[in-house]
């Protein structure tokens, strides 16, 4: 089977599944909607179910060669003790690769160096999609229309088409956290290549890029809208007197660098990832929280699967119908552990609770954290063919 597609929002999850749907022959145009490809973003870990579909899309290597693998770490508390250490060596035996540290942009660079430069749109709004005629639907933007055998909906947790595809789904809700991330503007010093660190009601975390400088983010429990009006400065405060290397990320940062987010997440789940010949795919199909660090591998997942259901099935419709049975179980899954980790984790704010939380972990054998990760990164991609 072979056709054209239309892939609305040029993210990691859409670009992805351009570079599928090209892979298996199809004819792509990918709309993104920002005017320009501003790459922003900070940093993003690859566990290795995102790395083996970014290898079945053809793009592996070129994404290990500009990410660092992450060996050493684990998660701390706010004076600097261990809770729980991770072995990157252990995971990388059990899956053939450790995770990997990489800036977003690169991701992005990566991905859209695989794809011919015509076949990506920016400034491009779609404004409605008509599907009077089942068998091509129509995308109507601002200065046309396009017409596809496919369209695929990969326009983020704020999706446009999802909320016209399913009008009645409540649509994203405030997960109660807020995050705030940027990337040095210069390398730091660092004794590891990954860490989180728990305090009540927030967590500040790190990545070491393979440059010297690294990502940080911190999730804060706060209600929604909240801004400081001078970002770093308040994150001073509040975690200048955590342990090192933190005070020193957090120098090592522009102010005008630092991003600042509302965690939105689809606690209900949608009744389907497809609709006629429309696919849902990432955010838009199952925005999650990001305590698993999963959210990106699983829109990449999406991308493979999708991929490969046209090259099995007979018809456009019944390739969505095998990805929608494939995918929504998993990705529920994935889902409800990642608010379960964020519950027993940053949200965590009452001192018996933080404590209790905090024996159990020191307590708990290494195999037991060695699990948490491969509960999820163990995923075996389709052939694409």
């Amino acid at each position: 089977m072979g056709g054209s597609a239309v892939v609305v929002g040029g993210g990691i999850g859409g670009t992805a599944a351009a570079i599928g749907l090209r892979r298996i022959g199809w004819r792509v145009t990918v709309l993104e909607r920002a005017p320009v490809l501003a790459d922003a973003g900070a940093g993003i870990s690859l566990h290795a179910n995102g790395m083996r579909a970014l290898d079945a899309l053809g793009v592996g290597a070129a994404v290990r060669a500009a990410a660092r693998p992450q060996y050493t770490g684990g998660t701390r508390v706010p004076g600097g003790g261990w809770l729980a250490r991770m072995d990157g060596t252990a995971l990388e035996r059990q899956l053939g690769t450790p995770i990997l540290g990489i800036p977003r942009a690169a991701l992005h660079r990566v991905l859209r160096a695989a794809l011919p430069a015509a076949s990506l749109r920016v400034g491009a709004e779609v404004t409605s999609v008509d599907r009077s005629d089942p068998t091509r639907p129509r995308i109507s933007l601002a200065d046309g229309d396009l017409e596809a055998d496919l369209v695929v909906a990969a326009d983020g947790v704020g999706s446009r088409l999802r909320a016209r595809l399913f009008p009645s789904h409540p649509g994203p809700v405030y997960s109660g956290s807020t995050v705030l991330r940027a990337i040095t503007e210069r390398p730091v010093r660092l004794d590891t290549d990954f860490e989180l660190t728990w305090g009540r009601g927030a967590e500040f975390g790190h990545i070491a890029f393979a440059d010297g400088r690294a990502e940080w983010h911190a999730v804060l429990t706060s209600p929604p809208g909240a801004r400081p009006a001078d970002a770093l400065a308040a994150l001073r405060r509040r975690f200048g007197h955590w342990h090192d290397p933190i005070p020193a990320l957090l120098e090592a940062t522009r102010p005008g660098a630092v991003l600042h987010h509302d965690i939105h997440e689809l606690a209900t789940v949608l009744p389907a990832f497809a609709s006629g010949r429309i696919a849902l795919l990432g955010d838009a199909a199952h925005a999650m929280t990001p305590h698993l660090g999963q959210g990106a591998c699983q829109a990449l997942e999406d991308a493979v699967v999708l991929a490969a259901a046209l090259t099995t099935e007979p018809t456009v419709e019944s390739a969505l119908a095998r990805y929608d049975t494939q995918r929504r179980p998993r990705v529920r899954s994935v889902a409800r552990d990642a608010r379960r980790a964020g519950r027993l984790g940053q949200r965590l704010t009452h001192p018996l609770a933080v404590a209790a939380r905090n024996t159990a972990l020191r307590l708990a054998p290494s195999q037991v954290t060695l699990r948490t990760i491969l509960r999820h990164a163990a995923w075996t991609p389709p052939s694409l063919g």
